[in-house]
């Protein structure tokens, strides 16, 4: 049976809570989920690359094969590199490129870290059908053995009418500024819904 991997579930270590998953990486070549990244809401930037080999999800919480101290010893979810330049205004571009003025300090560049030859997805992040955008990536549904992907979990639909629905990982055709399918909107409306 798949271990469901959702996106913004609430992660915790054998001596207490660590965070939330804010998005997963996937090494797209043979469809395999490597790392979970788990960051504090109220600590930005605190987020960890936590191997997937280190995850148990239990329904509604993912929970850690580690301490919190060990967490903490992982490697950094983001990389953040000093900006050259001529004035004192710093200015902090996050990873989905956004910017905003901090005042007087160092200019940085903040980029989430992601492993060579890896996509990552975070959560909300759109799933097209060869028609358009069909909904938003809710998480994954992977093999507990070999971390393989099964399943893109997708919540489909419009507040009212919303769904939740398991797309087979075998309509994917890629992954890079969300997920693409190889499936109609239809095709789509046509799963069952996930229970």
């Amino acid at each position: 049976m798949a271990t469901e991997l959702r996106l913004g579930t609430r992660a915790s270590c054998s001596d207490g809570a660590c965070g939330e998953v804010r998005r997963a990486v996937l090494d797209p070549g043979t469809r395999t989920v490597t790392y979970l990244v788990i960051e504090h809401k109220h600590r930005p930037g605190s987020g960890r690359l936590v191997p997937v080999n280190l995850v148990d999800a239990t329904g509604a919480e993912i929970r850690l094969r580690c301490t919190l101290a060990e967490f903490e010893r992982l490697d950094p979810a983001e990389e953040v590199d000093i900006v050259q330049g001529d004035n004192d205004v710093g200015l902090v571009i996050g990873a989905a490129g956004s910017s905003m003025d901090v005042g007087h300090r160092t200019p940085t560049y903040v980029t989430d870290s992601v492993p060579p030859g890896e996509a990552e997805v975070v959560r909300h992040q759109g799933v097209h059908a060869v028609d358009g955008e069909i909904g938003k990536v809710d998480g994954f549904a992977v093999d507990p053995d070999d971390h393989k992907v099964t399943h893109v979990l997708l919540r489909e639909g419009h507040l009212w009418g919303r769904k939740k629905v398991a797309i087979p990982i075998s309509s994917v055709t890629a992954v890079d500024e969300g997920i693409r399918l190889d499936l109609t909107k239809q095709q789509v409306e046509d799963l069952p819904p996930l229970h």
